[in-house]
């Protein structure tokens, strides 16, 4: 374990194994939730190849993102010239349905106004031959992959939804939040156990887990349609999902609701018994049904699962750590099962994680270095976040049980369950499991009953 006992660095301007990933990561991730969409950075090409190799790791999918490939020649003259090339190749290559652009650091850095760049190119008289452009400002200095994702979902909606379509209204609108497309296919079949009408968005769950192909597939099928996005005015309802939501004062949400006057909810991301109810029961007001009786199932297997594991994990102590949002919901389950959390830290800087857990030992805007520094002298049972943690998890000796993004050194990242009865029972499994495994490891006696 590394000796931070004498480190003094309450002015540092650096990071050590930051714990979040690039804001257009996240727009990016987005933007692959739209049916025949390609994602498009303003930036140069090493900013693509690394969001496609993080979210290839995660996912195991081949995943395309492409680039306008600065060269020194754009970085001091701009990149319009790039910005144009890049789009009409796009089209000529992919024929897609939408052009979803994330900006990066040199390009925000440079001043680039994608608005006007896409203004000449509509007086030019190429715009007809273009598909329909959606442009988000990701900036990494300023925000994190949680950010970014929120941000492209809100632009998705302010610049593609029209009350004069003639698109049917989409029902119920499910704002997707960061999780596996395990859980968004849940989300989705919740929507059907109430009987309602709804749509997801964006929806991953096939785009990035489907099944195999017999040829190359350069935008792989699934995705919220641009129809439903184009409607999104004539939704019943909206449901965001989330408490932080990147510290973004606008939402996709919000947008539907001050612009449009589509009436919404924003709830806690649904982990656990508690969360969960509070859900099911904005689904039940809008369907007039009670909980279904799989849910029911679901929830009574839930609540004896819990009861059964409780002599293993109550009074365990855990550090959290991860995208915002994802951290307020564990901190919420972990309490609810008589752990105690004895830090909290998110990549995110938007404080308002320290005034969603008020009891708790918030750390924003930190990094792993952070982490391991707050841990010194205090006992901790366990750690609770993504793959990156695993270093701190052997300087600890202590297990580390993986969820959130990225999971990179496990297989099945993309099917990890967290959401509703059902994924509150697989990760209670997956707790109860990894500490039972260390305790056996460190046991001469090796297996034993519990």
């Amino acid at each position: 374990m590394t000796d931070l006992r004498n480190e003094n660095t309450p002015h540092a301007v650096s990071t050590t194994n930051p714990c979040k990933a690039c804001t257009p990561l996240g727009a990016a991730l987005a933007f692959h939730g739209i049916e025949g969409a390609v994602c498009l950075l303003h930036g140069s090409q090493g900013c693509s190849t690394y969001i496609r190799r993080y979210l290839i790791s995660h996912f195991k999918e081949p995943l395309d993102v492409a680039s306008t490939n600065f060269s020194e020649h754009s970085a001091v003259f701009g990149g319009k010239d790039n910005f144009f090339s890049a789009l009409r190749n796009l089209n000529r290559q992919y024929q897609p349905a939408l052009v979803g652009v994330a900006t990066t650091c040199l390009a925000e850095t440079m001043g680039e106004d994608l608005s006007l760049y896409l203004h000449e190119l509509s007086k030019a008289g190429d715009a007809p031959e273009l598909p329909p452009v959606v442009q988000v400002s990701t900036a990494a200095y300023r925000g994190t992959h949680a950010d970014g994702f929120h941000d492209a979902v809100r632009c998705l909606v302010e610049q593609l939804a029209d009350p004069r379509t003639e698109a049917a209204g989409p029902g119920v609108l499910l704002f997707a939040p960061l999780v596996s497309p395990e859980d968004l296919r849940a989300m989705k079949a919740w929507l059907a156990d109430f009987g309602l009408e709804g749509a997801l968005v964006p929806d991953w769950s096939e785009t990035l887990d489907g099944g195999p192909w017999q040829d190359y597939t350069p935008i792989p099928p699934g995705g919220t349609p641009l129809a439903t996005l184009r409607a999104a005015p004539k939704a019943r309802a909206w449901i965001e999902p989330g408490s932080i939501l990147g510290g973004a004062v606008k939402t996709a949400g919000t947008v539907l609701r001050d612009t449009f006057g589509v009436p919404g909810h924003r709830l806690p991301w649904p982990l656990g018994v508690k969360a969960s109810d509070a859900w099911f029961a904005v689904f039940s007001e809008l369907s007039g049904r009670p909980l279904p009786a799989r849910l029911q199932g679901e929830r009574s297997r839930l609540i004896d699962s819990l009861i059964d594991g409780h002599k293993v994990v109550s009074g365990l102590k855990a550090a959290v750590f991860g995208e915002e949002d994802l951290v307020a919901a564990l901190t919420g389950f972990l309490a609810e099962v008589g752990i105690k959390v004895v830090a909290v830290c998110s990549g995110g800087g938007s404080g308002r994680l320290a005034k969603a857990l008020p009891a708790a030992n918030v750390l924003d805007d930190s990094d792993f270095f952070d982490l391991e520094k707050n841990l010194l002298g205090v006992e901790v049972d366990l750690l609770i976040g993504n793959s990156k943690g695993h270093k701190l998890s052997k300087a600890l000796g202590v297990p580390l049980v993986r969820v959130g993004f990225p999971v990179h050194d496990r297989f099945g990242g993309a099917r990890i369950r967290l959401l509703g009865y059902a994924g509150a029972l697989a990760l209670f499994d997956q707790i109860v499991n990894a500490v039972l495994e260390h305790r056996q490891e460190e046991n001469p006696a090796g297996y034993t009953y519990y």
